[in-house]
């Protein structure tokens, strides 16, 4: 067995163990401290956003509260979200995500 043949069957195993998961909404919460073009930043860098996806949920969170990101994997949504937090942390932004089943 060659190392593609490894990488590939690992790739089969976790797209696999991915569609067995549940699934989870996540949704991004607007706050007063944060700033605009941070969160757009952050859509983009941890939820893969294009830069006009991101401006567009940035822009419906500011105006109606909170906004939808994204449906991922659980666990997949959990490191994301995570990680988002993290960012913003380290700025000393509030910026909140909350994740709902789907």
């Amino acid at each position: 067995m060659t190392d593609s043949d490894i990488l590939q069957e690992t790739d089969i195993r976790q797209e696999a163990d991915e569609a067995l998961e549940p699934r989870a909404k996540v949704f991004i919460h607007n706050d007063d401290v944060t700033p605009y073009d941070f969160v757009v930043i952050v859509l983009q860098r941890f939820f893969d956003l294009t830069p006009l996806e991101a401006e567009h949920v940035t822009y419906l969170a500011h105006v109606s509260g909170v906004a939808y990101v994204a449906t991922l994997p659980k666990t997949e949504a959990e490191t994301r979200v995570g990680r988002a937090h993290f960012a913003a942390s380290l700025e000393g932004y509030p910026l909140t995500f909350t994740i709902e089943p789907e």
